[in-house]
Parts: C-alpha cells; sequence; structure tokens
C-alpha cells in the first residue's frame, strides 16, 4: 500500500497546485474585467510640442536573420518620430554573411539622412542581453524602444508609447503582441492562442492591480536610467527580460502595459522552432523563480498579494511539469480507485478539481472574445479551440519539464535562437530555412511512448473495476494521446 499512497500524495499535491493556479487565473480575470469598467488618466508628454520629445534609442538585437532583416529595417526606416530624435542601433551578433548584406542596406539607410548604426561584436558574451548591455553604453536615447528581428511595429508607434514616459516614475511600457500569421496552421493557432491570453488576462490582470508584469524582450519601450538602477541587462537567465524586469519592480519601478496598442509579428511554423522557443520561455522562468525567490519575499515595499502573484507568475512554467505528473500518474490512480473501494470518497473529493479546468474555460473565453467577438457561432468555436490548445499544450508538457527541471537544477545552457521565416516573401520556401534544426530531439521518443501510454490509459477504462468499466478520466486520456500523438507525428514529419 505504500506505493499507492506515495503516488496519491504526488497525485494530489500537483492537482493542488494546478488548482491554485487556476484560483490566481480567475483572480486576474476579476482585474480584468474592472480594469476595463475604469478610465485610465495618465500624464502623457505633448509631442507637438519640441520640448516635450524625449530623445529615443530603437535597439535591434539581431543574430543571423537572413530572412527577415531587410524587412526589419524597412519597417524601421518607416517609424514616424522626430529625426532629430531618434536613433536606431542595429546590435548584430551575427556569424553568417547576413552580417555584409545587412552592413550594405544600412549604409543605403543612412544615406537617407536616418541615423542608424551597426554595432557588431567579436563574442557574443551575454548573447542577447550582453548585445542589449553593449548598445546602451553608447546610446544616446533617454528611452530605450526593443524590438527581435521579426516584429513589425506600425508608423505611429512611438507617438502612442513614448508619450507615457511623463511619469517619472514609469520605467518601461510594454505593449501587446499580434500575430500576422495566426492562421496559418493549427500550431500557429494555438500558440497565438496562448500568448493572447498571456497579453490579455494576464498582463493587464496584473498591472491594472499594480502587481508585477514583464517586459517580453520585445514591442515594449525602457527608461535608460531604470536599466542602469535596476542593475543593467544580466546574461545569467534565458530570459533576461523577466530577469530585469522583476529587478526593477523590486526597485520601485513603475510598469505601464498597452493592451491597445498592437505591435504584428510572425510566429514559428515549424515545430522545431516552437519547441527551442518555449524550451527557453519555460527554463528561464524555472531560472528566475530560483534567483528571484527570496528578493520578491524579502521585499517590504509590496504587498503580501503582489508577492503571491508574483511567485505564481515566476513559477508559471512549473505548471508544465504539475500537468504531466497529473497525467502520467492519473493511469495508476485509475487502478487504485478501483482496487480499494474504501478510498472512493477520496476521489470524490478529488473530482472536484475538474473545476481547475472550467475556470481557465471562462477565464480564456473572455480572451476568445475580445479578439473574435462573442456570440453563439463563435463560441462553439471556442469550445473546439479551448480542447485543441489544451491537449497539444499538455502534449508539449514533457518538453516543457525537462526545460523546467534544468531552471530548477541550475543547469546551464546557451542561448538558442528562434528561426525567422518572413512567409509573406518565402511562403513555403520556409522548409529549406538554413537556420531550422535538422537533429531530431530524443523528447521526440519519449513523446511518442507517452502517446501509447496515454493510449492504455483510454484502453484501460473499459477494463478496470467489475462494472464495466470506469469512464471518468477517458476524456483526459484522450487529449493527453492526443497532444503527445499531435507533437510526436509533427516533429517527425518536420525533419522529411
Amino acid at each position: 500500500m505504500i506505493p499507492e499512497i506515495i503516488i496519491i500524495v504526488i497525485y494530489s499535491i500537483s492537482l493542488l497546485l494546478i488548482f491554485l493556479y487556476a484560483l490566481a487565473q480567475l483572480n486576474l480575470l476579476f482585474n480584468y474585467l474592472s480594469s476595463k469598467r475604469s478610465e485610465s488618466h495618465c500624464p502623457k508628454f505633448d509631442l507637438s510640442n519640441p520640448d516635450e520629445i524625449p530623445y529615443v534609442t530603437i535597439q535591434l538585437p539581431v543574430y543571423n536573420e537572413m530572412y527577415v532583416m531587410e524587412r526589419l529595417l524597412d519597417n524601421m526606416a518607416q517609424i514616424d518620430y522626430p529625426k532629430d530624435k531618434l536613433e536606431i542601433q542595429v546590435l548584430d551578433d551575427s556569424t553568417d554573411e547576413t552580417i555584409s548584406s545587412t552592413r550594405k542596406h544600412i549604409e543605403k539607410l543612412q544615406a537617407t539622412g536616418l541615423d542608424i548604426k551597426h554595432i557588431t561584436r567579436a563574442i557574443r558574451t551575454g548573447f542577447k542581453a550582453g548585445a542589449l548591455k553593449e548598445g546602451l553604453e553608447v546610446a544616446k536615447g533617454e528611452i530605450i524602444a526593443i524590438f527581435d528581428s521579426d516584429f513589425l511595429p506600425k508608423k505611429d508607434w512611438l507617438k502612442r508609447t513614448v508619450p507615457y514616459f511623463k511619469d517619472e516614475a514609469i520605467g518601461v511600457v510594454q505593449t501587446r503582441w499580434g500575430h500576422i500569421n495566426r492562421d496559418y496552421s493549427i500550431l500557429t493557432k494555438i500558440q497565438a492562442f496562448a500568448l493572447d491570453a498571456h497579453f490579455t488576462l494576464e498582463q493587464t490582470g496584473r498591472n491594472s492591480k499594480g502587481h508585477f508584469i514583464n517586459f517580453n524582450g520585445t514591442a515594449g519601450l525602457w527608461r535608460k536610467t531604470c536599466i542602469i538602477d535596476a542593475g543593467n541587462w544580466e546574461g545569467d537567465t534565458l530570459t533576461e527580460d523577466l530577469d530585469l524586469s522583476y529587478r526593477a519592480q523590486l526597485n520601485n519601478w513603475k510598469f505601464k502595459y498597452l493592451e491597445d496598442v498592437e505591435t504584428p509579428a510572425e510566429l514559428p511554423v515549424v515545430i522545431s522552432a516552437a519547441r527551442s522557443q518555449q524550451f527557453r520561455w519555460n527554463k528561464g522562468g524555472a531560472e528566475n523563480f530560483r534567483k528571484m525567490l527570496r528578493r520578491v519575499i524579502k521585499n517590504q515595499n509590496i504587498s503580501v498579494k503582489t508577492k503571491i502573484h508574483g511567485l505564481l507568475h515566476l513559477l508559471n512554467s512549473t505548471m508544465f511539469l504539475n500537468i504531466l505528473i497529473v497525467g502520467v500518474l492519473s493511469i495508476p490512480m485509475l487502478y487504485i480507485k478501483n482496487e480499494y473501494a474504501h478510498l472512493r470518497a477520496y476521489f470524490y473529493v478529488m473530482s472536484f478539481f475538474v473545476l481547475s479546468t472550467i475556470i481557465f474555460f471562462v477565464c480564456y473565453w473572455f480572451m476568445y472574445k475580445k479578439i473574435y467577438g462573442s456570440g453563439f457561432k463563435n463560441f462553439i468555436r471556442y469550445i473546439g479551440m479551448f480542447f485543441v490548445f489544451f491537449s497539444i499544450a499538455m502534449g508539449f508538457s514533457l518538453h516543457n519539464s525537462i526545460a523546467v527541471l534544468e531552471g530548477h537544477w541550475g543547469k546551464k545552457s546557451e542561448f538558442i535562437r528562434t528561426p525567422k521565416f518572413n512567409l509573406s516573401k518565402y511562403k513555403n520556401d520556409w522548409k529549406n530555412n538554413k537556420y531550422i534544426k535538422k537533429t531530431l530531439s530524443v523528447h521526440v521518443i519519449f513523446e511518442g511512448l507517452l502517446m501509447l501510454y496515454f493510449g492504455f490509459g483510454m484502453y484501460s477504462a473499459f477494463i478496470v473495476g467489475n462494472q464495466g468499466g470506469d469512464f471518468g478520466l477517458f476524456p483526459f486520456h484522450l487529449m493527453l494521446f492526443a497532444g503527445f500523438g499531435y507533437v510526436f507525428f509533427k516533429s517527425l514529419a518536420s525533419k522529411v
């Protein structure tokens, strides 16, 4: 009975942690809805007054961006802001032929009178964080805007964001990501679904009540003095943006999130690119939990509620580990339930935690209808999208759990960039993208085995007990089977 007790305890703890996370999401939903009912009155710069226009430096950290570099530079050249108050830094760590083509394109833009500089480094110390830090040393701007290479801000982007820095307490202004290829495939749809939840429900829900949010690494602006006061960029985690965000807010800097300012970007269209991005984000989140835990708890200037939301925010990625644990143990639990009749009452209590799924369903519906609109047809589409998203998210749980464990254990790894594609120009030629990872991860083999394992879980529903089976976990095992199957076969197909 000891092994069964251990399984029950671990399973119960993981379910409880998921439920607590769901309650936090529900609280963020209430915050989000209340923020929509209240007007925000912030002091703003009057950019029609030359004396109020702050100097802005746009930083573009790039690394081997053959497919999007020209598009990025041409887009930045169209930004509408006084030229005498604007500087663009191309922080180029490239190691391939793009460094030459980028230099030539920059020279053409310089000839038009644009203040744009090509900054290169021989050694990529600190990766993206190192490039941003080195560029900051010579940046002219008091405001620093940062864009990754696949982002395409609109012409008026600076005019809609810079004015908020009139409040001297504001250190960061972050905008919402848009997705120019949202409907390209199931993979891009579920990535957009997850990001939309973050950029509506979570960012607004936290920011509206003064809880900590994060600069998302791109499509946002920093006050230069805020970066320096917080200790500057550090490259000891894979999510340097989250790291600096927390250090700044622990130093009492305010962050401003602008949900209504959308910054379009391109989502990864191949699963290996999505996997590498997910791995970096989830491992970086765990690394920052490890780095920031004591600082958040000990800080005397923030409320208990802000601390709780902050810690849950830093533990976001660890939810994948809890989901994996619950999934793997759910099959032994099915047999335990039908073997030990005296535990039936416990299992009835545990079924209460299906409420976690209902909470997520309700929370994400508000995000979905914000983007697609309400109505019966959209609600039916949402139901399908929700279960597809949850299935595939669970299919990524092994991959992401490994990232989380490495982060918590302190195992270091290099910053692996996400390949960019520029589908508007290259269309289906992305299959020949030179930056796509060619080797198959060993994790894929285990994802295939987990697909078979949850297939066995579905079979088990028909044979357990002596009363014709037990189908309570059948939908859960079906979603896990479908999710791991999707990730497994999609990963195999991407290498063919």
